[in-house]
């Protein structure tokens, strides 16, 4: 099957780009080209095909008994992290120019896109500062290469980042970092409004980084603005925050963080260097505090985490919050065999009770090891996870797709399909997210091929978040019309919700094929194809930001 825009429907950007021209959707899904060359911006190109999509795919239900209508929409969360820390993912490195930087995004964008992934979690605060314009924290080096310096030509990243992943189908949410303060591989000055210039009593340095002190009231409460500022500001689809609450323990001074160790299945440092909390520590028990120092620690974070997921609520309900902890659980409650590093007794991160108190829409373990890895065994963290999950929140664990590598701990690129499978045979895990994006860019040792052949055959709606809203919108109104090489249909929305997406069936004699278009492009081509001959039925439905589903209605009968 083959979905075509119309070349007339344009896309118009805040950013000064063109407006779009047509673009190509092949096999499952709906794929926008990228818009038309500016003064200064990036090249048009076409999108990359996706992959036709095999009969029923691997998340896709079964087949209804009624053989005229389609089976329901296949479901799962699909989404790849893009570092900007470090430069990890994007922007290749500091200081590109905007048409670079923006070239680079949309490569980004139709990877994930002709994959059949969903969504992007794109990292808008690796470390106190910003990657779009903000009047709360500086430009991040990692875009501009010096702190605090604005793009030589004034753009918004994430700006075109969240229209761009919309105008493809994609969710975008925004990455924030909450606590750190400045990366060991920083090499400007801090910049004059930096909080480690305007509240320096907050940051403590700890090794090669600069940290906020979970204990100052102060230094959550610029976290959470930020956030809030985000959220009011931007359309986007998610909050995500990662594992990065205190800093995992260092040995010495000098020490750039043993994340490493804590993932090999190691405790930490050997000699762990205290937190410099001392003196918020101190001014808790002055207050009367009663707590021992550990649960104080604990009951900071909790704190914050809790402000954020209401802040988000009250400010828009669709928004969802994500959480992506350290994988290995508290040590009291692990499962018989599961060993390794406590990001509760060390990070002082309550994931447990987050999940408990419903304080987020879904939680991302990094469940980065391997199922055949005994102490840290994917499948069986997996699980304990899962019956965490009192509240019937989202568990969609990341996965470590760029330990596909040449390292010595290497992954093979079947293990990571493996685990996919695993994720699809618990009934209470229906996505996941891939860490990251780089690793698909550069199709490591077949990976993405093998994506896309074996897991992600078919394009797929993220699961619904019914807790958040559960009304579904009125079905689509539709045009449709024989034309030469297939079918147009033309889609609007009822009055009533939003519409996010469409959902488009097409039948080719017994099979029923399945694409996800989105709301701002609803002109489209269903194309005849070489095998199966010309679509015989259309059907669709529309689909709201939080997964919801109307009616469906069968818009096209072939006489």
């Amino acid at each position: 099957m083959v979905l075509v825009f119309n070349a007339k429907k344009r896309l118009t950007l805040s950013v000064g780009v063109a407006a779009g021209v047509a673009a190509l959707l092949e096999g499952c899904s709906s794929t926008p080209s990228a818009p038309a060359p500016d003064a200064g911006t990036a090249p048009a190109r076409p999108p990359e095909p996706s992959p036709r999509p095999t009969p029923g795919g691997p998340v896709a239900a079964a087949a209804p008994s009624d053989p005229t209508m389609p089976p329901p929409a296949p479901r799962e969360f699909r989404a790849a992290w893009v570092s900007t820390v470090a430069n990890i993912d994007w922007p290749s490195r500091s200081n590109l120019t905007t048409a670079k930087q923006q070239t680079e995004a949309l490569a980004i964008l139709d990877r994930a896109r002709a994959m059949n992934l969903n969504a992007i979690v794109l990292q808008v605060r690796p470390s106190a500062d910003a990657i779009y314009p903000s009047e709360l924290e500086p430009w991040s080096e990692f875009l501009t290469g010096q702190q605090g310096r604005a793009p030589a030509q004034p753009w918004d990243p994430l700006q075109f980042w969240i229209e761009q992943a919309h105008a493809r189908g994609l969710e975008l949410h925004a990455w924030f970092n909450p606590y750190r303060a400045r990366h060991a591989t920083a090499k400007s000055p801090l910049a004059a409004n930096h909080i480690g210039r305007t509240k320096p009593e907050v940051v403590k340095p700890y090794g090669r980084y600069l940290w906020m002190d979970p204990g100052e009231a102060a230094a959550s409460q610029h976290t959470l603005d930020v956030v809030l500022d985000v959220v009011r500001r931007y359309d986007i689809d998610g909050v995500h925050i990662d594992d990065y609450f205190y800093p995992y323990p260092i040995d010495t001074p000098n020490a750039a963080g043993p994340e490493g160790v804590a993932l090999d299945g190691g405790v930490g440092a050997k000699q762990e260097l205290e937190f410099p909390d001392q003196l918020s520590w101190q001014r808790y028990l002055l207050a009367g505090g009663t707590l021992d120092r550990a649960h104080w620690r604990r009951q900071n974070v909790n704190s914050l985490i809790e402000a954020m997921y209401l802040g988000i609520r009250k400010e828009k309900s669709w928004v969802r919050f994500g959480i992506s902890p350290f994988g290995i659980g508290r040590p009291d409650r692990r499962p018989a065999g599961i060993i390794g590093f406590s990001q509760y007794d060390k990070l002082y991160a309550d994931a447990e009770l987050w999940l408990a108190n419903g304080w987020l829409d879904y939680l991302a373990p990094q469940l980065y090891w391997p199922v055949a890895q005994a102490p840290q065994a994917f499948d069986v963290l997996l699980d304990y996870w899962l019956a965490q999950n009192t509240r019937g929140r989202h568990v969609w664990p990341g996965l470590y797709t760029s330990r596909i590598d040449n390292s010595i701990k290497a992954f093979a690129p079947e293990e990571i399909v493996k685990q996919i499978g695993v994720t699809r045979s618990r009934s209470g895990v229906r996505g996941h997210l891939h860490f990251s994006i780089a690793a698909l860019m550069e199709n490591r040792k077949g990976i993405t091929d093998q994506l896309k052949t074996q897991s992600y055959q078919t394009a797929a709606l993220t699961p619904p978040t019914p807790w958040l809203g559960a009304d579904a919108p009125a079905a689509p109104q539709a045009a449709t019309r024989r034309e030469g090489n297939g079918v147009a249909l033309k889609l609007s929305a009822s009055a009533g919700k939003p519409v996010a997406h469409y959902a488009i069936w097409s039948r080719y004699g017994a099979e029923w094929r399945f694409a996800v278009a989105p709301a701002s492009r609803p002109v489209l081509l269903l194309a005849d194809d070489a095998a199966g001959g010309a679509a015989q039925a259309v059907v669709v439905s529309a689909v709201d930001r939080l997964g919801n589903e109307s009616e469906r209605i069968n818009v096209y009968t072939r006489s």
